[in-house]
């Protein structure tokens, strides 16, 4: 299936300063940037056609990709003054590059895009500011078997704030994590039909306008996953994952796991 990625948002909260213009999806995690740890997530599963919604920082991000180097992150040998690479990272990917605007809703960006999806039924999407292990083929396996238009990867509570049952004499009764409340976040991996564009308008949304329209109507499905998910939304949330990355904790790097699996057995 193809991989439609939104990658045009201003991104505030990540930023580093007033001087930091690098888009989100550029900013580092290790030695790559954000948007390749997607992106690598899915072709780990197979899923190697990508478009990207593009908006602010669209330059950068197009020349991120035409600059790519693969010796920094493959081993290779130099022979004659030319690199002979021993793996790649996306020498099979196709990626497709679009223009949806800088101020662009969610919805709106989408359906800039729809006519490079061509006829393909379904097809995934995702935020470009989230990391997960969540298990892709068995989340798509699940949305078939829904019968759903739409499905959404749905997490746990992440806040570490705690919600008071105060009286209105200013009592309080109560005082409990969010994380222990029975309620599920949206957590920005979609598996979607070309039926959803029905219920997005022009300048729509896609969570506020399709997902909500589907949910009153039984069309959405929700997969649950209580694993490793975590957003990169903010400054510090990206200086944690790459904090991780450099102590060699990096759970969302399914694609790490396997080739350690493929080398133990031989």
């Amino acid at each position: 299936m193809k991989v439609v990625l939104f990658c045009g948002g201003y991104g505030m909260r990540m930023r580093n300063g007033d001087g930091d213009t690098i888009p989100k999806p550029l900013q580092m995690v290790g030695p790559r940037p954000l948007l390749w740890h997607i992106m690598k997530y899915y072709a780990h599963y197979g899923h190697t056609e990508f478009v990207l919604c593009l908006g602010y920082g669209a330059a950068a991000i197009k020349q991120f990709f035409l600059d790519y180097h693969e010796e920094e992150s493959n081993d290779f040998v130099l022979r004659d003054g030319k690199v002979e690479l021993l793996a790649t990272d996306m020498s099979d990917w196709s990626i497709t590059f679009v223009d949806t605007g800088v101020e662009s809703p969610i919805g709106e960006r989408l359906r800039r895009v729809r006519e490079h999806l061509g006829d393909d039924e379904y097809f995934l999407a995702n935020y470009s500011d989230v990391l997960t292990d969540a298990p892709l083929d068995t989340m798509i396996e699940k949305y078939h078997a829904s019968g759903a238009v739409a499905s959404m990867l749905v997490v746990p509570p992440q806040s570490s704030f705690h919600c008071v049952d105060v009286s209105e004499a200013g009592e309080i009764k109560e005082i409990v994590p969010v994380s222990r409340f029975p309620i599920w976040e949206n957590g920005g991996y979609f598996v979607l039909s070309q039926a959803v564009f029905d219920h997005i308008p022009p300048g729509g949304d896609l969570v506020g306008d399709a997902c909500m329209a589907l949910a009153g109507r039984g069309e959405l499905f929700g997969y649950r996953h209580e694993g490793f998910w975590k957003p990169a939304d903010t400054f510090k949330e990206r200086a944690e994952l790459d904090l991780d990355y450099g102590r060699g904790i990096r759970p969302w790097a399914v694609w790490e796991r396997s080739a350690r699996a493929s080398a133990d057995v031989a």
